[in-house]
């Protein structure tokens, strides 16, 4: 098997998410090619043949000049699949070269099992295993669905160039307007999920979190639920951070929530299932009821 993946390159920086797709290839067994439009100054630590274009000239962005250099690749290296992330760039690139190569599409794979792919359905709620029935499939990774591999050494690359300017001009990036709290910044975050039973049990979360000194946070379901305000969401579509301690409670530990926190320093779980996928990436797994558990850690806190 071979898989082109498309690594991504952002204000004059090649992001690392091009090691979680080395991560995904090397689960697939696969022979791989690298596409990325970025520059001959910054390379990715691969030691495969790396397929460049130009960021200075086809810009960071550009829809129509992007696709069309990655069919190029495709026709040239006739690849059993491509893999974008899970990212901006990949929702809106992945379905254009599908189209173009007129292959199917799998989004947001967090599982190969047995050779399929693994992605979430009803709102991350359940899980589907689709097997694809075109030659070729293009595929879109889950953040932190799997293991980031530093591929080492020096790309071989060729440079490549497409004619024509494209539909779509890139003029840059704006940040988004800051609201709320900034979870990035706390160094202790106590996180709410299902777990927790019931809206008026967020005030039990925030009186920990308070007793150590930091924020509380929530996942997705807690969100969606309107239990807590988004900008206290942890995950893929939430915020992403990296605290000295992150403390989860009633969190099972969906793909999505693990790629917001996975840079914490020290991760506490709090959960009364003991096989519950969180227990996998905390450093301590408290098996206990946090509807009990929470309050008693809090009164320990505050009398220290």
């Amino acid at each position: 098997m071979k898989i082109v993946l498309i690594a991504e390159y952002r204000d004059g920086q090649m992001l690392s998410g091009y090691t979680e797709l080395l991560g995904f290839a090397e689960t697939m067994g696969a022979e791989t090619v690298m596409f990325v439009a970025g520059s001959d100054a910054v390379l990715p630590a691969y030691d495969g043949k790396l397929y460049l274009a130009d960021a200075a000239v086809c810009g960071e962005y550009n829809p129509d000049l992007h696709k069309q250099m990655i069919l190029d690749v495709v026709a040239k290296e006739q690849p059993d699949m491509v893999a974008f992330c899970h990212s901006s760039y990949g929702w809106d690139l992945a379905p254009r070269v599908a189209f173009g190569m007129k292959a199917a599409q799998v989004s947001e794979v967090v599982e190969v099992k047995d050779g399929a792919m693994v992605a979430p359905a009803c709102n991350s709620k359940l899980r589907r295993t689709v097997t694809c029935k075109t030659g070729q499939t293009v595929v879109t990774l889950q953040a932190g669905a799997f293991a980031p591999v530093e591929g080492g050494g020096t790309p071989e690359v060729e440079k490549i160039v497409v004619d024509g300017q494209g539909r779509v001009v890139f003029e840059g990036y704006e940040e988004a307007e800051a609201g709320g709290v900034d979870l990035s910044k706390a160094e202790v975050i106590v996180s709410a999920g299902r777990g927790i039973g019931k809206p008026e049990n967020v005030e039990m979360i925030s009186a920990l979190a308070k007793a150590l000194g930091g924020e509380y946070g929530a996942s997705r379901p807690v969100v969606d639920s309107e239990w807590v305000e988004h900008n206290r969401q942890v995950g893929t579509t939430g915020q992403t951070v990296a605290p000295k301690l992150y403390l989860a409670c009633g969190i099972s530990g969906a793909i999505q929530h693990l790629a917001g926190m996975k840079k914490s320093e020290f991760v506490v779980a709090v959960n009364t299932d003991k096989d519950a996928p969180i227990g996998e990436v905390a450093d301590v797994l408290i098996v206990a009821d946090l509807l009990q558990f929470v309050p008693a850690l809090t009164e320990k806190v505050q009398a220290l």
